[in-house]
């Protein structure tokens, strides 16, 4: 079975949804896209940088999905491959000893394990996580801190590995809005890979959080079809230590030459063989990012960028990228 990623126009959007295994729209008013109520799909309020008002990610088969729900989770299962999304609003009195974020994210994680037993699709290959105010500091701990140690407590009790085979994954910061996650599974585990120019994220010290964040640099799931690439938000990190804090235009470059890490584990992909979704923190700093991304890639990938907050405060840049899902 092929799979394709596509980044369309809200507006351009009123076909192509009979083969869709779901959807993410980006942007400040994300509500409202023509997506039909039964594919999977969650809105994300981030506004798009150098492009429309709305962004639509797009996953598509070329075998009709079959939709579904399991709990709170939205699925859309084609051949070997499912996609699931759901929302979870933080609890204005969270359980005693948690934070509102914390509770939310311990129990989407138990849903998400739900929907992948439900699914027949037990492998997780990639996830998105969005939540707002990533950066803030609430009862001593930064969100994202609170994130990566209910994210933590809620694999472990599922029975799932919290190092190793994990899965692709990306955490970045929203203008509003709930705990926003989607992800792809499959039937089969895919490869994982990681960067040697980088200390694995789960083996990051105690200074990063009292939880390490969980997830694989990349994930390659290998089908008669072709591969597909999947690498995981990724900055300008060396080791564990952030790179050329305060300057964006370097920081763009450390963070391709990771990218380029990885791709030599994962011949034949290439720099310009990819899909970019790129996320800048201050919309001033779009020039710069961009000179070094064309400069980098070319005038062929397809790439579009977001404003968002990065996990670590220091980080002006985070770049994912998908490849084999249909290219051009």
């Amino acid at each position: 079975m092929r799979m394709r990623l596509e980044y369309v126009e809200s507006e351009r959007a009123r076909e192509g949804w009979r083969d869709a295994l779901g959807a993410a729209v980006f942007g400040t008013d994300p509500l409202g896209a023509p997506i039909p109520p039964e594919v999977p799909h969650l809105a994300v309020h981030m506004p798009v940088l150098a492009g429309p008002v709305r962004w639509i990610e797009r996953w598509r088969t070329d075998e009709p999905p079959h939709y579904s729900r399991a709990g709170a989770v939205r699925l859309a299962c084609a051949g070997a491959l499912a996609f699931g999304a759901l929302s979870a609003e933080e609890p204005h009195e969270p359980p005693a000893g948690v934070s509102g974020l914390e509770a939310a994210t311990e129990w989407a994680y138990g849903q998400i394990q739900a929907a992948l037993a439900a699914s027949g699709c037990r492998h997780l290959v990639r996830i998105w996580n969005y939540l707002p105010r990533i950066n803030t500091y609430t009862g001593g701990l930064e969100r994202y801190q609170q994130f990566n140690g209910a994210r933590r407590r809620a694999l472990l009790l599922s029975g799932r590995l919290i190092r190793g085979p994990v899965p692709a994954a990306s955490a970045l910061g929203c203008g509003r809005g709930p705990l926003s996650i989607y992800f792809l599974a499959a039937r089969a585990a895919p490869r994982f890979i990681e960067n040697p120019r980088q200390v694995s994220a789960y083996h990051y010290p105690r200074q990063y959080g009292p939880q390490a964040p969980i997830f694989s640099r990349a994930t390659l799931l290998e089908a008669a079809q072709g591969a597909r690439l999947f690498i995981s938000g990724t900055s300008s990190i060396v080791g564990h230590r952030t790179l050329h804090a305060g300057d964006p235009a370097a920081q763009t470059r450390e963070t391709l030459t990771n990218i380029e890490a990885l791709l030599a584990q994962a011949p034949p992909f290439t720099l310009e063989s990819l899909t970019y979704k790129i996320y800048v923190r201050h919309a001033a700093d779009l020039p710069r990012v961009q000179r070094e991304v064309d400069a980098a890639l070319g005038p062929r990938p397809r790439r579009v960028y977001l404003q968002a907050e990065v996990c670590r405060a220091d980080l002006a840049v985070e770049i994912e990228a998908t490849g084999g899902c249909g290219e051009p």
